[in-house]
């Protein structure tokens, strides 16, 4: 099957309410508790492995006003979560059910396990209430509910099943990610002629949604503020604004807002809203600074997309890497480059420049620490194409960089599934040291 760049939007992006780890982890208790015959809920208890377990366990939870924890998310999505919104699950907590959520976790009622040997996205969770006990099981994608349990008899009619809506569903994203995987990037580029008015319109959207957690950003400095600080910098005449501080501004603004669990949703990239933010805005920023119609800036921010999705083919959902720096900084450079005119001999150059440049950033959980690694990610993308519209390319004999995007692409999906194993076990045991210890 050959796919398009339809299928690609339809499968990777999609609006997302808060870090997706939490997300995910209010998702299945919210689903399991849509199963109970009353709503009545005694005990929560879910298992999650430890790339989830990573990035829930210190990010802000939108709508609570700073509080965080897998626990927490666990209980605001059976208090108060509507399933049916998937990555917006928690669009419809209130005050009401953060302080019922609260009192779950002061009361003892809910249990968080982590699986240390799991591999790969899975969350299950189990709901006890009025002597029932409904479980759900996330494997593989944050949205993908692949099971769903009633006092041990299986569920098998469901919306919230993947069979009740293909869009969703870790076969598809296997079969596409397979697909990718065979493509070269002058193919990957030529998807970009399938974009229809639908497209472009839902394109657009992801712009709007970004902008406005940016917006927030930029206004109220939330979070590490490092979008704020550096726009204040600007104006205090200490660095001057050019594309690469614009596209680390508007990014990393975003991501403070998004971080600090502002109730704003942003368009996700793969998954990962982060990764949404870096994929678009890097774009978006540096538009003012060219001659170029808006509809070219959409087919860039469609590419970076592509690029994304083809770089987590590799790497998977979630790994040691940031997934920020290393796929949707490589879909923003590629989409820059694009931009500004590039061929594709400069895209493949700037993805090369940019994996050398970022490969080695680790993730060590979400948390407004982020804002951070974002700003780096959207600056370097900038820069990575520009350098290769002026010649400058990472030469094949360097490091892991490969001959082409391609091979640099299995390069990096190498290191991350058989180099980085261990590096991922020691970051977390020394985020699960600090959490313990009080520091």
């Amino acid at each position: 099957m050959r796919y398009t760049i339809k299928d690609i939007l339809n499968i990777e992006v999609a609006p997302a309410l808060g870090c997706t780890e939490p997300v995910a982890i209010a998702l299945g208790a919210a689903a399991a508790v849509s199963l109970l015959p009353e709503k009545k809920i005694n005990a929560i208890e879910i298992w999650v492995d430890p790339n989830i377990y990573k990035n829930g366990l210190a990010v802000s939870i939108p709508g609570t006003g700073g509080l965080s924890g897998l626990g927490m998310a666990s209980a605001l999505g059976a208090v108060g979560g509507d399933p049916q919104r998937r990555l917006e699950v928690l669009d419809t907590v209130g005050d009401m059910a953060v302080s019922a959520a609260k009192q779950m976790i002061n009361d003892g009622q809910v249990k968080v396990n982590l699986l240390r040997d799991r591999t790969g996205l899975y969350i299950k969770t189990v709901v006890n209430g009025a002597g029932h006990r409904a479980e759900s099981v996330i494997r593989d994608l944050h949205d993908n509910i692949v099971s769903l349990t009633l006092d041990g008899n299986a569920v098998t009619e469901s919306p919230l099943l993947p069979e009740a809506d293909p869009s969703h569903g870790q076969n598809r994203l296997a079969e596409m990610e397979a697909w990718l995987k065979a493509c070269t990037l002058e193919q990957l580029l030529e998807l970009l002629d399938g974009l229809d008015e639908s497209d472009i319109d839902f394109l657009q959207s992801g712009i709007a949604v970004n902008r406005r957690l940016a917006d927030y950003g930029l206004k109220y400095g939330p979070g590490l503020g490092v979008g704020r600080t550096l726009e204040r910098l600007v104006r205090q005449g200490l660095i001057k604004r050019d594309m690469l501080i614009a596209a680390r501004i508007l990014t990393s603004a975003a991501a403070d807002a998004r971080m600090s669990g502002v109730k704003l949703p942003a368009m996700s990239s793969a998954g990962s809203g982060n990764h949404g933010l870096t994929a678009i805005l890097p774009i978006v920023a540096i538009e003012p600074y060219i001659d170029v119609n808006h509809r070219t800036v959409l087919e860039a921010i469609g590419l970076s997309h592509i690029i994304t999705a083809f770089v987590k083919a590799y790497t998977g959902r979630l790994s040691a890497i940031c997934g920020c720096s290393v796929a949707a900084g490589a879909g923003a450079t590629a989409g820059v480059t694009y931009l500004m005119g590039g061929t594709k001999q400069h895209i493949a150059g700037a993805i090369k420049n940019l994996i050398e440049d970022l490969a080695g950033v680790i993730c060590d959980g979400a948390k407004g620490g982020c804002a951070l690694k974002l700003a780096t990610a959207a600056g370097t993308a900038v820069q990575a194409a520009l350098f290769s519209l002026q010649g400058v390319n990472v030469s094949f004999t360097d490091g892991i960089v490969g001959r082409s995007p391609e091979d640099t692409m299995k390069n990096i999906g190498t290191l991350t599934s058989q180099g980085m194993i261990e590096t991922d076990r020691t970051i977390l045991n020394i985020m699960l040291e600090k959490q313990f210890s009080n520091v």
